[in-house]
Order: structure tokens, then sequence, then C-alpha cells
């Protein structure tokens, strides 16, 4: 499962015109689910996206995470993110985990971020989406668990 976190003073997402989900600070994290993912990597993705230290602190240094700053999550399905790439000029997706599979287990994912930490906004799977956001750095991240 591969999480592609950025952290951000904005971010929002609208499908068909409508916004569906919004945040303030804090991070949008789009979520890439492949073949072989399971419950397993949906909570280790969770957990390791809720501590992970991308704040930074009052000496300047990236050492808080999302929830020591009170910040939101936005999270978003990219099946994308999956792709392979090594080859040629167009991306294979065949890793991707397919989507009557991966719906379920984004789902999962979203419900065990929000058990723990409530401040959290989603897009919609399989929808066409238009992300809106204004990155704070830029800080950009890519967790594969």
């Amino acid at each position: 499962m591969i999480g592609l976190i950025q952290r951000v003073e904005r971010a929002s997402v609208c499908v068909e015109g409508k916004e569906i989900g919004a945040i303030d600070r804090g991070l949008l994290v789009f979520v890439g689910i492949e073949r072989a993912d399971s419950a397993q990597q949906a909570e280790k993705l969770a957990q390791k996206l809720l501590n992970y230290r991308v704040f930074e602190d009052e000496l300047g240094k990236m050492n808080l995470n999302v929830q020591q700053i009170g910040g939101e999550l936005l999270l978003v399905s990219q099946f994308t993110l999956a792709a392979n790439t090594q080859k040629g000029n167009r991306p294979s997706f065949d890793p991707a985990m397919a989507p009557q599979e991966a719906e379920p287990l984004f789902d999962y994912f979203c419900q065990t971020v929000h058990t723990h930490y409530p401040h959290t906004a989603t897009g919609r799977f399989g929808a066409d989406m238009r992300v809106h956001l204004i990155n704070d750095g830029p800080v950009t991240f890519w967790l594969h668990v």
C-alpha cells in the first residue's frame, strides 16, 4: 500500500463540481492499493501516517506529527500510484488491485485512520475528482508499506 503525503496549508476534493471533502493545515494523502495489500498494510500505513513527523517544531526541525499540531487529513484514492513505470512510455496498472477489491480496503483504511484521528475527510473511490491544494514547503513523501 502506498501513501503519497503532501503537507498542505489547505486542500479540497470535488466530484461533479461539488466539494465533498476539505481540510485546512494538515496532510493530503493519495493512496494507491496494490494486489497483495491487505488489512494489515492498511493498518500499518494508517499508523505510520498518523505518527510521521513532517511538521516543524519550535526549532524548525520536522519533529511533529499531524496529531501534535492539531492538523487535518484528506485521504484520496489514486490507483495510478500502483503503476509499473519501468518499461516503455505507457504505465502498466497490473500491480494495482482490482477496483472491486480495492474499494473495501480503501474504506477500511479510511475508517481505521478516522477511528484513531477523527479530523479526517475523504474523496470518493473511483470518482473523477478535482483535487485542489496549497502545498506547504513543498513537503512530499512516499510511504510504501
